[in-house]
């Protein structure tokens, strides 16, 4: 079904709402697609007021395209009216239009370097990206980045000063990794990680962003909980390495989010240090951790594997050096492909799915 309604959605990107010039999937119109066991499709068409005037319009050109592409089936399109094209729930942040928590079970299996590779990727797309780096016990976002030495700086609101991002190229970034000195060990209890993780939303600027990663800890802890209970996750993307005790791990950190009291979709697999292809023997890979966890951690999740992602050695001198940017291009061409494949997913994600919930806290 996913894939006849990622060509439906296709489809519905020919329809342009007059008022903007842009089409309804983009607009983010339309929601919750399904299809019916009398192969009917229904979808829901979020309308910005009671007063809007194209409905009649709109509601034409959808039934044209869809009966054009599937002429054997029909079209109940319900209108939603609201004054915003966005339904998510996230009054937090309701600026910004698509948190991605990025997680792992285990440590070191490159979560962090993922997360800055994808939020590069996405940034050389022309989105608007923010990284918020929350793994307050081992932040290395900065160091992969060479801001190791700025401090964030702080808004001169006297009502309410909020904490402003790092702007790096365009990159808008925070961590604690940039609050506290380098060799300083982070011990905090679980209250203290709440107030934490909450100010990075209710007390930080953020931008206008298309797209928010959040570098998780490994693991299914404190940070993560309060990350669900603050904000509403678009959804998760998993990181393993092929061997089976990262994938054993990483198949209970996709759990946590799978739960029914949080809900949040996990949008797919990427398998971090899929084997090893020295550079003075290209094409010969060697599968130091094993194959195939990735794959089937995206089975049991009942997702799909974005991609898969080599050792590096020079990605590895890079991001030791603080230059992430200067990725090289057969390594950005691996990343680009599965950021490709996320950000359809993450279009089917709204289109057959209701915003995410921010899940309420029990004592």
């Amino acid at each position: 079904m996913n894939d006849f309604i990622e060509q439906l959605s296709a489809v519905l990107a020919q329809v342009i709402e007059p008022e903007s010039g842009k089409d309804i999937i983009h607009l983010k119109m339309v929601r919750d697609i399904q299809l019916d066991a009398s192969n009917s499709i229904q979808m829901k068409l979020y309308l910005p007021g009671n007063n809007y005037t194209h409905k009649d319009k709109l509601y034409s050109d959808i039934h044209s395209k869809v009966m054009a592409f599937a002429p054997e089936k029909s079209i109940h399109v319900h209108f939603v009216n609201q004054m915003s094209y966005a339904e998510a729930p996230n009054t937090t942040v309701p600026h910004i239009n698509h948190i991605i928590a990025v997680a792992s079970g285990k440590g070191g299996v490159g979560k962090s370097t993922v997360s800055v590779s994808l939020a590069l990727a996405l940034k050389a797309l022309g989105f608007r990206v923010g990284l918020l780096d929350a793994d307050l016990y081992g932040p290395s976002i900065p160091t992969m980045l060479g801001i190791q030495s700025l401090k964030p700086m702080v808004s001169n609101d006297q009502s309410k000063p909020k904490l402003i991002p790092i702007d790096v190229q365009g990159l808008h970034v925070v961590s604690i990794g940039n609050i506290i000195e380098p060799e300083q060990a982070v011990v905090l209890r679980g209250p203290r990680l709440a107030a934490i993780i909450k100010q990075f939303f209710n007390d930080t600027a953020w931008p206008a962003l298309d797209y928010l990663i959040v570098d998780l800890p490994p693991g299914t802890g404190d940070i993560q909980l309060t990350l669900v209970q603050t904000i509403p996750l678009t959804g998760a993307v998993m990181v393993t390495t092929p061997q089976e005790v990262s994938y054993i791990d990483a198949l209970k950190a996709a759990n946590m989010f799978r739960l029914e009291q949080i809900a949040v979709p996990i949008l797919g697999i990427i398998e971090n240090m899929a084997w090893f292809e020295p550079e003075d023997a290209p094409g010969k890979k060697y599968f130091i951790f094993g194959e195939g966890a990735g794959e089937k951690l995206a089975i049991k999740t009942q997702s799909s594997l974005l991609g898969q992602i080599p050792i590096k050695e020079k990605l590895r001198i890079l991001l030791d050096k603080g230059e992430a940017f200067s990725i090289d291009p057969e390594y950005l061409a691996i990343v680009s492909s599965i950021v490709s494949k996320l950000l359809k997913k993450i279009t089917l994600r709204d289109l057959i799915l209701s915003p995410t919930q921010v899940i309420q806290a029990t004592p």
